[in-house]
């Protein structure tokens, strides 16, 4: 394997504040030194007031490309060149290719989430789906879930700052796929428990039971849950978050973390910046070694 940068290395970003925490250059890293490609991944923290000089990088270190996450997401789309059709419909970038200075943007986050779930057993086609959270996970899930041939959309959100963008991911759903979607106030809580009562697939992309909020989920009754749903939580560390324990007291049959659904969003943006197949299992195999190191 490659072990070594020389003066051919091609660099490739992740843009994004903070960023430090990220498991995308192990990820991304590993793939490359298995694969023998003379690629190197690192992470900036770049926060909004600096993007601009960011993507500027991109062109003049002659960069393969860059991840971009939170809250750089939307804010990316000015500085581009062009957008393939599932940015366009997010408006919101996490994947940047360079093309010989032409900068296009993709978004592999959606795509993330319904490979894991085809790996896992699940389609989502004809199924009906809650998605919690219209943010940078939220959005790209729930019309990916549209695109891929979800029946019924419920999505649920605070009147906070994403509360309009859960509103326009609804309209596109509605205007653009054949798909139906609907909002609701998270805060709604007869609302909720009938939707979760009712749905074949709940995402939590909040990002509830992750950090400071790894103590808390957003459904705290088991008896929300039915056991033939399926559960999925975007958060990946913990690998258990609160939401999957209550999932499993209510006896849910499959319920997920989201460690294979960020393996997988990784492998659709290696494969746009390679050309080729991450080698999934292996990275997979590197990143829980490196949590046992860690631990």
């Amino acid at each position: 394997m490659n072990n070594f940068i020389d003066g051919h290395t091609i660099l490739i970003g992740l843009m994004a504040y903070p960023i430090r925490h990220s498991m995308s250059p192990t990820m991304h890293n590993a793939a490359f030194q298995k694969l023998n490609l003379n690629f190197v991944y690192l992470a900036f923290d770049v926060d909004a007031p600096q993007l601009a000089d960011g993507v500027k990088a991109i062109r003049t270190l002659e960069m393969r490309g860059s991840n971009v996450s939170m809250p750089n997401k939307q804010k990316i789309i000015q500085y581009l060149d062009k957008l393939d059709i599932t940015s366009e419909l997010n408006q919101a970038v996490n994947t940047v290719v360079n093309d010989n200075g032409v900068l296009t943007g993709y978004t592999t986050d959606g795509v993330g989430f319904i490979n894991d779930l085809k790996k896992k057993g699940h389609s989502v086609k004809d199924q009906t789906v809650l998605v919690t959270g219209a943010g940078g996970a939220g959005t790209p899930i729930a019309i990916q879930s549209a695109l891929e041939g979800a029946k019924e959309i419920f999505i649920f959100n605070q009147h906070d700052e994403h509360w309009d963008n859960a509103q326009r991911n609804a309209e596109v759903i509605n205007q653009k796929t054949a798909s139906q979607a609907k909002v609701f106030d998270l805060s709604d809580t007869d609302a909720f428990k009938t939707a979760l009562q009712t749905c074949d697939i709940y995402c939590d992309a909040t990002g509830v039971g992750m950090g400071k909020l790894a103590d808390m989920s957003l459904v705290e009754d088991p008896s929300w849950f039915k056991p033939d749903m399926v559960v999925f939580d975007t958060v990946y560390a913990p690998r258990t978050t609160k939401l999957m324990q209550v999932a499993q007291q209510a006896g849910v049959k499959f319920v997920y973390n989201g460690l294979g659904m960020m393996v997988e969003q990784g492998a659709a943006a290696f494969k746009l910046w390679t050309g080729q197949d991450m080698p999934i299992e292996f990275v997979k195999q590197q990143l829980l070694a490196k949590d046992a190191q860690d631990d």
